[in-house]
């Protein structure tokens, strides 16, 4: 679906700070990726990031990628990955999947993202077959309703971010007061909680929704780690990437209905941060967990 990704591309580059179907449509365009040969897939994206690719984007195509070699009936639940170079938005990316094994309960892939003939990104990821086992979890907090919280929009107004401007295919309500506004205010909040969902409605393909969460899960993470220091992203002199990321699927779940991303930051150091989180369906039920370190230099 090449041409529908280059349309999507070029539509996310068009739509201004908007949200809504149309930009949704728009992801789930750019997360079908185009088979150029067997285990090879070809992805493009958006060139509205003025530096790089956005990571949650090269991890869900990764995602896409390896999950096209693996039988439907199989859910990944567990991926593990390394941001090696920042990806050039004007380039397509090729993903090379590699076929680690094929066992009875599971099937484990690698890919690796490639630009200008270097690895920029790699990728490792477990399917499982469904099976029973014992069950528990932890509970979810006491958060308010995402439908009694304002936008983004409204909760950015009269704050100049640049990447606030972004077309957005994720609906996005924080629950506690964003780290641009603790920033001003002095707190230090060690907790950074926010409902998201896809904002419109997605096919019932149980990987699509699986890759919608991973795009989002590299959004917000790395403000838990910033907000404990005061400073926020374009208002201060702060320089980020994601270095690595690894995501755990607990259970079946919807993108397109709320779910709570609760994180927090257990350390920093060596101009690196820890971030952790934790996903909640509307319902309390716990669907993910994820872990990262980024860089993060304030300068």
């Amino acid at each position: 679906m090449t041409e529908m990704a280059r349309e999507a591309a070029a539509g996310f580059d068009n739509a201004g700070g908007v949200g809504g179907q149309p930009v949704l449509d728009r992801l789930v365009a750019l997360l079908d990726l185009e088979k150029i040969e067997e285990n090879i897939f070809r992805g493009v994206s958006p060139a509205h990031s003025p530096v790089r690719v956005f990571g949650g984007q090269v991890a869900g195509q990764a995602l896409v990628a390896a999950g096209r070699t693996v039988p439907k009936e199989r859910r990944v639940h567990s991926l593990h990955a390394y941001f090696i170079r920042g990806g050039d938005p004007s380039v397509p990316i090729v993903y090379e999947v590699d076929r680690i094994r094929d066992g009875r309960s599971f099937t484990t892939r690698r890919v690796v993202g490639i630009q200008h003939g270097k690895a920029i990104f790699s990728l490792s990821a477990s399917f499982q077959k469904d099976e029973g086992g014992i069950e528990h979890s932890e509970g979810m907090p006491d958060v308010p309703d995402p439908e009694s919280l304002p936008t983004l929009q409204e909760r950015a107004e009269g704050y100049f971010i640049g990447h606030h401007d972004r077309p957005r295919p994720i609906d996005l309500r924080y629950v506690n007061d964003p780290p641009w506004v603790t920033r001003k205010s002095g707190e230090l909040p060690a907790r950074n909680q926010v409902w998201m969902r896809a904002d419109g409605k997605l096919p019932d393909q149980q990987l699509l929704h699986v890759c919608v969460l991973t795009y989002a899960s590299d959004m917000t993470l790395l403000d838990s780690v910033l907000a404990r220091h005061g400073v926020y992203w374009d208002l201060d002199k702060v320089i980020g990437a994601s270095l690595d990321h690894a995501l755990w699927f607990h259970r079946p779940f919807r993108a397109d209905e709320w779910f709570l991303y609760d994180s927090a930051s257990p350390t920093a150091s060596g101009a690196r941060g820890l971030a952790t989180g934790r996903f909640f369906a509307a319902d309390g039920t716990h669907i993910a967990t994820v872990v990262q370190e980024g860089l993060l230099r304030v300068v």
